[in-house]
């Protein structure tokens, strides 16, 4: 039996991550819920996030962010990102987490994220409680460690989290690839 319920966020779980910006000197650490891919041709992801945020402004003003992976190593950095202003403290000092120099943008990176993605912001869309940056993706930073033979990422290998309803999970088993229920056998 299935009970109905109001109009909701129910598209769980999401990936968590956390959105590095600002630049070298002057930078800020939000994590991020409501991140996406959008388009593969030209690649672009969006992250959606409150006006009323410190990092908004910044990334308002810049029109630059990179999107910074998480793991079940970085779970408590994650969630303290999420939780404190940037306004108040200097969060990459504060959670001991190291700034990489980006290639494309003037933010940093965060050197203990797997997969880090710099972006360029193309438009904001004005939502409602949240504001949506679509931004054209730049760049992107893997962990050598995490590419087998074949040059392939491995997700298995990274640890990766996920949010769902004010909880962090890691990701789960290999469960098939794309096509895999067509293949012939």
């Amino acid at each position: 039996m299935k009970e109905y319920w109001k109009a909701g966020n129910m598209l769980n779980p999401l990936p968590a991550v956390m959105v590095s910006c600002g630049d070298m000197d002057n930078s800020n650490i939000i994590t991020v819920a409501w991140c996406g891919n959008i388009c593969t041709n030209p690649p672009m992801l969006y992250v959606s996030i409150r006006p009323e945020r410190y990092s908004y402004k910044i990334i308002k003003e810049t029109k630059e962010f990179v999107v910074n992976l998480t793991t079940k190593d970085l779970v408590y950095e994650t969630d303290y990102a999420g939780v404190k202003s940037g306004k108040d403290i200097d969060k990459f000092k504060q959670l001991k987490l190291t700034k990489l120099e980006s290639k494309y943008v003037k933010c940093p990176t965060i050197k203990e994220s797997p997969v880090s993605l710099e972006c360029r912001v193309k438009e904001v869309i004005e939502l409602g409680s949240h504001h949506m940056f679509i931004a054209d993706i730049l760049g992107v930073t893997v962990d050598k460690d995490l590419m087998d033979e074949n040059n392939r990422f491995n997700l298995e290998k990274a640890g990766l989290i996920t949010y769902s309803h004010g909880q962090y999970f890691e990701l789960g088993s290999y469960l098939g690839k794309f096509g895999y229920s067509i293949k012939k056998k």
